[in-house]
C-alpha cells in the first residue's frame, strides 16, 4: 500500500504575497505546526515542542481541533523563520502563517506555567516608553470594493485557483479549478461572504480571503488527506489519513479504521462480479448492522448508492459494476458531522479511481467459521431480536401468526426482507395477522379442513425450529391427541410431539397436506409447566372465525388422499413464512 500526500500544502502563503490587512496591528503572526483532535492529544504534541521551541503555544481553533503555533513573530520575520524550520526538517512540511484573530481560548502552556522568553530582557536602565495598544483588525475598516480588485489582481495563478478549492471545499464552488473568476466563481464567493454574514459583493477582500484560506488549511491538515493506492484492490482514492488508518483486508472490503472513538471509518469495496453478484451485494449490505434501514437508495443495473441514518450511525455507500469487477466504498459516520462529512465523502467521490483489471482475491483471507456464521467480512449483520413462523392464508401473502411474534417489535418482516404491518391481533384467540407492504406470491396458500379429526391422526408442523439460523423450515411429526383443551376449552387442539418456539406460529397439517390448525407458543392453561412433548394448536375452525372479518376468508380443504412425505413436506415449505421481530 503507498500513501501519496496530496499536493494541497504545496503553495507558497497566500498571506505573505497580498497586502498584511490581516495580521495583528502591532506586525506580529503565529506559524501553525500541528492541529490534533483532542486536547489531550495537543498538550501531550505541545509538550514535546516545547522541549525545541519555548515560543510554544495551543489554542483551540474554530474547526474545533486544537492548533499548536509557535510564535508570535514579527511579519517580516515569520516566513524566514518557518522556511529555516521546515529546512531543518524540525516542523512539518505543512505549516503556515496563522493569526491571533483565528484562536479561541488557549490551552498551552498550562496556567501558572514559566514561559521562558524568547527575546533578550530588557535593560533596566533603558528608558521604557508605554505601550500604545492599537485596535484588533476586525476594528479596521476593511478594504473598499475597488481596493479588494487591486489587491485580487496581485494573486498569482496558483492562488488563484487556491481560492476556488478553499471554496469548493466548503461547499459553495462547483465549477473547474481553472483561476478563471467567471460568474460562477463569483457568485461562490457572495455565498461565502452571506454564510459568514458579509455584505454578499462577490469580490473578497484580503482580510476574507486570509479568513478562507486559513480555515481551509486548517481544516485540510487536520483531516490529513492522502492518496492511498490500493493495488490489491485495483482502487487509487484520497483518503482522510489524519482521521482514518489502514486496519486489514477482508475481502471484498479493505478496512480503514477510526483513530479515534468519534471518528469515521471508511471501507473500500473491491471483488470479481456480474451482474447477480452486485444485486447480491446490495441486498447483503443493507443487512448490516452499520447500514440504518432509513435512508435513500439509489439503484440500477450498474451502480447503486445507498444512505442509511439513525440516532446513532450516517452511513453511505456507493458502488459500480464495471468490466465484470466490482468497486465501491462505504462511509461510516455518527450523526452531528455532517459538515465534515460531506466535505470527506466529496473528496472521496472526486479522488475514487479503478483499475479495471485487479481486485481483492477472495482467497487472500482465510474465514473462520464463526466468522462466517456470524459476521460479513468483519462487518456485524443486522439480526432481528427473534423470529417465529407464520402460513400464507391468501395469494397476496397475508400470513397467519401468534400474537407473542409481533408484540413490542419496532419492525416485523416476512421472510427476512419484506416489511409487514399488523392488521389484526386476538389476544383472546393468540392469533395475528400481517399484511405485507408489497404484495408477494406463495408458493403455497394454505387450505383449512374444517371438519372434526380423529384422535390419534398423524400430524406434521412445518416451522422455522432455528429461527433464522436455517434457510428453510423444519419438519416435525407428532399426533392429535386431543380436539379440546386441558379444562375442555374449544377452539385448540392438543398435540403429541417435540417442537422449538421457533415452530410457534407453524401450520399443523394432516396427512392430505390440509391444515387443521396453527401451532400456539409453548405454555400451558394459567402459566402451568406442561410436561415435555404437551403443545396446543389454535383449531381451524377457530382461525376461520378469527379471520373472516377481516376480509381475509380462509380456503378449504378439498384433498382426499394421503401425500407423499416428499410431496407432504413440500405443501408445508411452500405454505409456511418466517417472521422476524426486530428493534
Amino acid at each position: 500500500m503507498i500513501f501519496r500526500f496530496v499536493a494541497i500544502f504545496m503553495l507558497s502563503s497566500l498571506i505573505l504575497a497580498q497586502p498584511q490587512r490581516s495580521q495583528a496591528q502591532d506586525g506580529t503572526v503565529w506559524i501553525q505546526i500541528e492541529a490534533q483532535p483532542s486536547q489531550t492529544e495537543a498538550q501531550e504534541r505541545a509538550l514535546a515542542y516545547s522541549s525545541l521551541f519555548a515560543e510554544t503555544a495551543g489554542y483551540q481553533l474554530r474547526s474545533g481541533w486544537y492548533g499548536i503555533v509557535l510564535g508570535p513573530y514579527p511579519a517580516d520575520e515569520a516566513q524566514l523563520r518557518m522556511d529555516s524550520l521546515k529546512r531543518e526538517g524540525l516542523i512539518p512540511a505543512d505549516s503556515f502563517i496563522a493569526f491571533s484573530r483565528n484562536f479561541g481560548t488557549p490551552f498551552w502552556p498550562p496556567a501558572g506555567a514559566v514561559v521562558a522568553p524568547t527575546d533578550p530582557a530588557p535593560d533596566p536602565e533603558a528608558t521604557v516608553t508605554p505601550e500604545v495598544i492599537a485596535p484588533e483588525p476586525a476594528d479596521l475598516p476593511d478594504e473598499t470594493r475597488a481596493e479588494a480588485r487591486d489587491s485580487e489582481a496581485l494573486l498569482t495563478e496558483d492562488q488563484r485557483k487556491d481560492l476556488q478549492v478553499a471554496l469548493q471545499w466548503f461547499g459553495f464552488y462547483q465549477g473547474g479549478i481553472d483561476g478563471a473568476y467567471g460568474p460562477g466563481t463569483r457568485n461562490s464567493m457572495a455565498a461565502w461572504q452571506e454564510a459568514n454574514a458579509i455584505e454578499p459583493t462577490g469580490v473578497l477582500t484580503t482580510r476574507q480571503r486570509n479568513a478562507l484560506m486559513n480555515a481551509w488549511r486548517e481544516e485540510t491538515a487536520a483531516f490529513g488527506f492522502a492518496e492511498v493506492v490500493e493495488d490489491k484492490a485495483g482502487i487509487t482514492v484520497s483518503l482522510p489519513l489524519g482521521l482514518v488508518e489502514f486496519d486489514h483486508y477482508e475481502p471484498p472490503f479493505v478496512h480503514f479504521t477510526s483513530k479515534t472513538d468519534t471518528g469515521p471509518r471508511v471501507i473500500l469495496i473491491s471483488q470479481p462480479g456480474d451482474q447477480a453478484a452486485f444485486a447480491g451485494l446490495y441486498d447483503i449490505l443493507q443487512t448490516l448492522e452499520s447500514v440504518p434501514l432509513d435512508g435513500a437508495r439509489d439503484r440500477s443495473d450498474r451502480t447503486f448508492r445507498i444512505r442509511g441514518t439513525s440516532a446513532t450511525t450516517d452511513t453511505t455507500i456507493s458502488a459500480e459494476l464495471k468490466g465484470g469487477l466490482i468497486k465501491g466504498w462505504i462511509y461510516i459516520s455518527a450523526p452531528g458531522n455532517e459538515a465534515r462529512d460531506a466535505r470527506i465523502i466529496r473528496q472521496i467521490e472526486t479522488t475514487f479511481v479503478t483499475d479495471g483489471d485487479t481486485a481483492l482475491d477472495p482467497g487472500m483471507v482465510a474465514m473462520t467459521t464463526e466468522t462466517k456464521a456470524g459476521l460479513l467480512s468483519g462487518l456485524e449483520v443486522r439480526k432481528p431480536r427473534f423470529s417465529r413462523s407464520g402460513l400464507f392464508v391468501d395469494a397476496t401473502g397475508s400470513v397467519l401468526t401468534t400474537v407473542e411474534a409481533v408484540t413490542a417489535c419496532g419492525r416485523i418482516t416476512i421472510d427476512k426482507t419484506t416489511d409487514a404491518t399488523v392488521t389484526l391481533s386476538d389476544a383472546a384467540s393468540g392469533l395475528a395477522l400481517l399484511t405485507p407492504a408489497s404484495a408477494l406470491s406463495p408458493r403455497k396458500v394454505a387450505t383449512f379442513q374444517l371438519a372434526p379429526e380423529r384422535i390419534g391422526t398423524e400430524v406434521m408442523v412445518a416451522g422455522y425450529s432455528y429461527e433464522d439460523r436455517l434457510p428453510a423450515p423444519v419438519m416435525t411429526f407428532g399426533t392429535l391427541e386431543d380436539v379440546t383443551g386441558l379444562n375442555g376449552e374449544t377452539g385448540v387442539k392438543r398435540l403429541a410431539l417435540q417442537v422449538l418456539p421457533g415452530d410457534a406460529g407453524g401450520p399443523v397439517l394432516d396427512a392430505t397436506g390440509a391444515v387443521i390448525g396453527m401451532l400456539l407458543p409453548p405454555g400451558g392453561p394459567d402459566g402451568k409447566q406442561l410436561p415435555p412433548g404437551v403443545h396446543f394448536a389454535a383449531a381451524a375452525a377457530e382461525i376461520a372465525r378469527v379471520l373472516t372479518p377481516t376480509g381475509v376468508v380462509p380456503a378449504t380443504a378439498t384433498a382426499q388422499g394421503a401425500l407423499t412425505p416428499a410431496d407432504l413436506a413440500a405443501t408445508g415449505t411452500g405454505m409456511t413464512a418466517l417472521v422476524s421481530c426486530w428493534d
